[in-house]
């Protein structure tokens, strides 16, 4: 101990570290706020190490300090983080059901997704009767620039958000696979402009996939859906009816997710 009667302030691993923020998260949380001097002691530490880390909590935005009080309390950065994950939750919730009749209606594989770390991140799936067998993608990421999915939810970012999401060279998987940033943003025009897109053996030969994106309230693309199958039953005769599907599908879906187009 110190003459101050403050424990010493020792190394710590970047585990402890990790513990000790998050129960300081748990800490303003049940109390609503706290100084550093109570933070330290909740967590038996030197108030220079509470203070270290409650400022990198702040520089997150995951704390704010009160003004007046000089007390910190839970940030706004929680409140984005909490709604990224609702958003999901409510994508999978409210468009399960279309999703499976999106399946059924075609008789193809049905799927949603969503953009996480630069990939497509597929979060639920439902398989038409003639789908035959089954690769279960949830939860698995795929190249955001191959796919039908990647296509309509790069659609909703600028171009500069694009090159910098995907850099200048793609990496290609087929003779089809597009293999530079300048032709994909090239694709992406005719994609905004359709508001679907159309992907024929870029990820898989033999595989097309059509999706649309799903909107939240504020008419943000926040997901996407689609239908995928083998390209000799997709693309002979079937991909007008395949695209106005999909469409209905991630309309619904938006809609259930509070979206009114005007």
């Amino acid at each position: 101990m110190s003459n101050t009667g403050e424990p010493e302030a020792v190394p710590v691993t970047p585990v402890q570290s990790v513990d000790r923020a998050v129960h300081i998260l748990e800490l303003l949380a049940e109390h609503g706020e706290a100084g550093v001097t109570e933070i330290a002691a909740a967590l038996n530490v030197h108030k220079s190490t509470a203070f270290r880390l409650v400022a990198s909590l702040e520089g997150r935005g995951l704390v704010d300090q009160n003004g007046e009080r000089g007390k910190y309390r839970l940030g706004t950065g929680l409140i984005r983080l909490a709604g990224s994950s609702i958003a999901r939750l409510d994508v999978v919730q409210e468009g399960r059901a279309v999703c499976r009749a999106l399946a059924a209606s075609t008789g193809e594989t049905a799927n949603l997704a969503v953009l996480s770390d630069g990939a497509v991140l597929y979060l639920d799936q439902a398989a038409g009767l003639t789908a035959g067998q089954l690769h279960n993608w949830v939860g698995q990421r795929v190249p955001v620039h191959a796919t039908a999915n990647g296509r309509v939810l790069l659609a909703d970012l600028t171009d500069d958000q694009v090159v910098a999401l995907v850099g200048e060279d793609l990496p290609t998987f087929t003779p089809a696979t597009l293999a530079t940033a300048e032709a994909l943003v090239t694709a992406l025009v005719r994609v905004r402009q359709e508001g679907f897109a159309l992907v024929v053996d870029e990820l898989e030969v033999g595989l097309t996939a059509v999706a649309a994106p799903i909107r939240s309230l504020r008419g943000d693309v926040v997901a996407s859906v689609s239908v995928s199958g083998p390209s000799f039953r997709m693309t002979s005769g079937g991909t007008e009816e395949a695209v106005s599907r999909v469409r209905h599908a991630a309309a619904q879906i938006s809609h259930r997710l509070g979206w009114a187009p005007t």
